[in-house]
């Protein structure tokens, strides 16, 4: 299922009456084919965002700044919920909360009854790993070197309640397209005990996009359960719930998506939800849905009102031409910066294998220290703000991610940057 852009908000409506539908704002001058260069239209989409302007920052991959509109939204439904109190929480919210998932499971093109909302990626993954029932003393779960540290963890806790032995893969570096899948088979080939595989589509230490719905087929016609985390890729990357191809996901949506901070999004096919255990706090009335495979307690209703604001932005700039702004600022300066001596960029050049986030390290420079000093260097001398990544077998890293209100001038400082580094 893919998107059309259409148009985008320039500012939110006010509520006169609370309201979960999709508003009305004043569209931008630019037609729905702009391209990826077209900056008079990038510039008109960057103003939609209030920015800390002192600095260069590319470091968005820890979460999504909210556009204008949704955070009007946001602080408006902050006040009606204050305001509303526990009356809203308990007559009113369930039906907001039941709209919401019909406008997610529409932009993702799943099922209503396959997902549910979280408070993060990380909680949607955590229910799906721990909940995963069909594990057997013998067996084994696989991971490998660019999986986020805290789903490695639940993976050996995983593993370690079941009986079960984990098998560590090192994804190579470099890779292409082919050589991943090829990795991934031999990799099941020679561990024939694994029965459960966690894949990360986009890596958040390298940004290393992986061939997932590839990946996912050979597993299942070996036996062998998947569960994705997606945090990085939906909202970065422009696919549907089908181009994934997993019974098991774990989404985010204040990253990418650009929902408040604390709201993220559990999927599991149909068919499929009796193979993840309920959550043990779980209420007997979500025992049957997906709902019940996290309990997360009280939410941030603010937050999950503002989500339809959110899905709107994303969708008026257009899931493609996110997709491929974030590649074209991604090229500006990994693609000259990859023919500096003494520079190592981590993703390669083929689209399919990233989005936005991409990695470097110096040459030589490969422990946390190294490239918290890299990082610091950056900032201090050339006001570029970037963050370290450690975990990645083949030594630690920086990770560059740059945002829509980021300009080519932006990233390119970062390539001056690192020829002057160096020098």
């Amino acid at each position: 299922m893919k998107h059309t852009r259409r148009t985008i908000l320039q500012g939110g409506a006010a509520l006169a009456a609370p309201s979960l539908a999709m508003t009305t704002a004043t569209a931008l001058p630019r037609q729905s084919n702009s391209a990826a260069d077209d900056e008079a239209y990038w510039r008109e989409v960057a103003k939609a965002y209030d920015v800390k302007q002192d600095i260069i920052n590319l470091e968005n991959g820890y979460w999504g700044v909210m556009a204008r509109p949704v955070a009007e939204r946001y602080v408006e439904q902050v006040k009606r919920v204050n305001h509303d109190n526990s009356y809203y929480a308990r007559r009113t919210y369930g039906d907001d909360y039941r709209a919401v998932i019909a406008q997610l499971a529409s932009a993702l093109g799943a099922d209503e009854e396959e997902i549910a909302l979280t408070r993060g990626a990380t909680e949607a993954l955590k229910g799906l790993i721990a909940g995963y029932n069909k594990l057997e003393p013998g067996q084994a779960v696989m991971y490998a070197d660019l999986d986020y540290p805290e789903m490695i963890a639940m993976m050996d806790w995983r593993a370690n309640q079941s009986g079960c032995d984990v098998v560590r893969v090192t994804i190579p570096e470099p890779s292409t397209h082919e050589e991943l899948i090829a990795f991934y088979q031999k990799a099941l080939t020679d561990n024939p005990s694994v029965k459960l595989l966690l894949l990360t589509h986009i890596s958040n230490r390298t940004g290393l996009a992986i061939p997932v719905k590839e990946i996912v087929a050979m597993a299942r016609g070996r036996g062998v359960d998947c569960i994705v985390d997606a945090a990085h890729s939906w909202g970065q990357m422009d696919f549907s719930a089908e181009d994934i191809g997993a019974d098991f996901v774990g989404y985010n949506l204040h990253k990418w998506i650009g929902a408040p901070v604390g709201v993220g999004m559990i999927y599991i096919r149909k068919g499929r939800l009796g193979d993840i255990s309920p959550d043990p706090g779980a209420p007997d009335y979500d025992l049957d849905r997906v709902a019940g495979r996290i309990h997360t307690g009280t939410t941030d209703f603010a937050a999950v009102l503002t989500l339809p604001e959110a899905l709107k932005f994303h969708l008026d700039v257009g899931p493609a031409a996110k997709a491929a702004r974030f590649s074209y600022l991604r090229d500006l300066w990994a693609e000259p910066s990859r023919g500096v001596s003494g520079v190592e960029v981590l993703t390669p050049d083929d689209p399919r294998l990233h989005a936005g986030i991409t990695s470097f390290r110096l040459t030589g420079k490969t422990t946390p220290e190294d490239n918290i000093a890299v990082s610091k260097r950056l900032l201090d001398e050339f006001n570029i703000f970037t963050v370290h990544r450690v975990g990645v077998a083949a030594g630690a890293c920086v990770r560059v991610t740059p945002a829509l209100y980021n300009s080519p001038d932006d990233v390119m400082a970062l390539t001056k940057a690192l020829k002057t580094m160096t020098a």
